[in-house]
């Protein structure tokens, strides 16, 4: 396993919260995806098209935090358990399926691993003590 990452979900705000801790931590973002710019572009609300998918900022040497405004127009609502996810960083597909499969047991599969528009082989999950995961 290469890294262990938090993963912070917010309410339409995520882009405000990150140049806060840009300003805290310092480092430039590694990525910055709007829903405008994903497949998925023409399910999103014209309202929200701005909004971050997806970004990431360094901390240290080997971490990233990472965040998305969880979106109720595209049908997630946010509350104190799912506002925030671990993403493992697996060194193979292998590994990955294998740390999958184990936390989910007994869990729930929130999106099956498959290969993703953005390159990455992803799923996450809820386990059965009510932590989230993305692999």
């Amino acid at each position: 396993m290469k890294a262990v990452n938090p993963y912070l979900n917010f309410k339409g705000n995520t882009e405000e919260a990150f140049n806060f801790y840009k300003s805290v931590f310092g480092g430039e973002f590694l990525a910055l995806i709007r829903f405008k710019d994903t497949p998925e572009a023409e399910r999103v609300d014209p309202k929200d098209v701005e909004k971050i998918m997806h970004i990431s900022l360094p901390l240290g040497k080997s971490n990233l935090l990472m965040a998305t405004d969880a979106l109720e127009s595209m049908g997630h609502s946010l509350a104190r358990g799912n506002d925030f996810y671990l993403s493992i960083d697996a060194e193979s597909e292998e590994e990955a399926n294998t740390l999958f499969d184990a936390l989910a047991q007994g869990g729930k599969v929130e999106v099956p691993m498959e290969k993703m528009f953005w390159g990455a082989f992803f799923g996450q999950l809820r386990d059965r003590f009510g932590i989230h995961w993305m692999i």
